[in-house]
């Protein structure tokens, strides 16, 4: 099989469309962000660290920080005292629910399975 050649986006390099995708939107909590996004809408940053409570506060600027240079996510401050920054999807990371929503089906799917599976094992 014929090596992939090295492509660019933004500034991501990759080599396989999948290896991109898993940069943009893998890791621990960057799909929950957008998840959570996607629920409501808009969310200010104490509220967002309010419902991923397992998130540490430097983890979730850093996610948010990415997801953003990436144009999954907008950041919009406003200039008042104290400030006030919102953050929601934008058109492109709109794109990725639908990729969510199928994920979120899988796992519940997932767990149902291995739930039957530990239940015939205890059976046993």
């Amino acid at each position: 099989m014929a090596e992939c050649p090295s492509k660019k986006s933004g500034r991501h390099e990759y080599h396989c469309s999948m290896e991109l995708t898993v940069h943009v939107i893998g890791g621990k909590w960057k799909m929950i962000i957008l998840h959570q996004l996607e629920r409501n809408g808009t969310y200010r940053f104490g509220e967002l660290k309010r419902i991923i409570p397992n998130i540490t506060q430097k983890m979730l600027t850093q996610q948010l920080r990415e997801l953003e240079h990436d144009g999954l996510i907008n950041r919009v401050v406003y200039a008042v005292v104290p400030p006030k920054v919102e953050y929601s999807l934008t058109e492109l990371g709109q794109t990725v629910i639908p990729v969510l929503q199928h994920l979120t089906k899988w796992g519940q799917q997932y767990a149902e399975i291995r739930k039957e599976d530990e239940l015939r094992e205890e059976a046993v």
